[in-house]
């Protein structure tokens, strides 16, 4: 049974029970990632006041200071596989921060792209109004790419629009075909390699964050329109929908703060 504290007025909960809550929604023992997800720093025992965001960069860090958050939560943490496991430079300056202000930092990943609700692709679906069928699995397991149906056709120019005015950043666009599109496939961040089974789907449409340099002769060989919306730009959704969450469950604080980056 989860237990709320009141102090002063403020409603706070237990870092373990928070913990405990989120791993129950995002199951992260089911993916195999390339980063520990969950708790990264301890910090304060009991969670107030989250801030949210896309990676845990020391703008990131500063502004939950500012902001006097005792809790991070990202989608993009710390200590990735193959990483220099020395704690100089930036990753020094950044933890020290962390420690001396008595943060935590928590982060998902894979967890946070996958869930059918809270995850990153499904709230990208909701932004685009993008009706969700089912999954595309690339090389990940569990699958946790998405495919589905515009809720109405779309030429190449009218999505690309749609892209700019709902992310707020220019495509990238490598036409493929000139039909009307009315099926996408979609994987948020560095998921442009799952074009392929997208093209095996049948599907008009595939949308990531990124284009690596082959996604373009990918993307007109196979005959499937290609759009590149931006890492980050597709990303910031799903730890903003988890944090207010939280913030409904559990009657804490949340505020999710945008740290521009362009790519």
């Amino acid at each position: 049974m989860t237990t709320l504290l009141a102090v002063d007025d403020v409603t706070m909960i237990t870092r373990t029970e928070c913990l405990s809550y989120i791993e129950t929604i995002l199951e992260p023992v089911r993916f195999h990632d390339y980063c520990p997800n969950g708790l990264q720093v301890a910090g304060a025992e009991n969670i107030q006041s989250i801030v949210t965001g896309v990676t845990a960069s020391q703008a990131l860090i500063d502004a939950a200071i500012e902001c006097q958050a005792d809790t991070i939560i990202v989608h993009h943490g710390y200590f990735w596989r193959g990483e220099d496991q020395r704690v100089i430079g930036i990753k020094q300056r950044r933890l020290k921060q962390l420690l001396l202000n008595d943060i935590n930092l928590i982060a998902y990943h894979l967890p946070l792209d996958g869930h059918p609700t809270l995850g990153n692709n499904a709230q990208l679906a909701e932004q685009l109004s993008l009706e969700i069928d089912g999954r595309i699995a690339g090389t990940g397991d569990p699958a946790i790419g998405m495919c589905g149906c515009f809720a109405v056709p779309q030429t190449v120019p009218e999505f690309a629009d749609q892209l700019r005015q709902r992310l707020g950043r220019e495509p990238m666009v490598i036409q493929g075909h000139n039909r009307p599109m009315t099926t996408i496939g979609w994987c948020t961040g560095a998921a442009q390699g799952y074009i392929e089974q997208a093209a095996e789907l049948g599907l008009d449409a595939y949308l990531s964050g990124e284009i690596s340099e082959q996604t373009a002769h990918l993307a007109r060989e196979l005959g499937i329109n290609y759009f590149a919306a931006g890492h980050h730009a597709t990303e910031r959704y799903g730890v903003a929908a988890l944090g207010e969450h939280l913030a409904t469950q559990f009657g804490v604080t949340h505020q999710f703060i945008d740290i521009d980056n362009p790519v």
